[in-house]
């Protein structure tokens, strides 16, 4: 059976260079700080990432009150520093592809526009689409501590 599916868009401005942004969607010493909602970690042990077309990127997040994990599965499509990265989630049903493009506003800041397609109705729900927002806030607060 098939699931509904849709595209979401999330704008965020975050204080960086598009290389630094690009680099902290990149690298595991730096997704660790960040990656998932509130209330989850994703511990450093817990993130693959063969950083190529065709390469793996692969997170376990951990529920931080009940210990459940969420492992997320992908395979990078485009990688090009620091303007874009494209994966595809091979485990959600219909593959769910998120573009990141990276934007330069000439000023130390960068716009992070991502974008998904094929996204399950679950994602949808404004509490899916809240806690997505919440990890970004979190790389707003990992950003800002690294500026300290």
């Amino acid at each position: 059976m098939m699931t509904e599916t849709g595209e979401l868009t999330y704008r965020r401005v975050h204080q960086g260079s598009p290389e630094l942004l690009f680099d902290c969607m990149t690298t595991p010493e730096h997704l660790t700080h960040f990656w998932g909602p509130t209330g989850t970690t994703t511990p450093i042990g817990g993130i693959v990432i063969d950083l190529r077309p065709g390469g793996v990127f692969e997170t376990t997040m951990v529920n931080d009150a009940d210990g459940s994990a969420y492992i997320m599965r992908a395979v990078y499509v485009e990688v090009r520093r620091p303007d874009r990265l494209i994966w595809i989630e091979s485990d959600v049903e219909g593959g769910m592809r998120t573009t990141i493009t990276f934007v330069d506003l000439e000023d130390g800041r960068t716009e992070v526009v991502t974008h998904q397609s094929n996204v399950p109705s679950a994602y949808l729900s404004a509490q899916a689409r809240a806690g997505f927002a919440t990890s970004l806030d979190r790389l707003d607060l990992y950003l800002a501590a690294r500026q300290e």
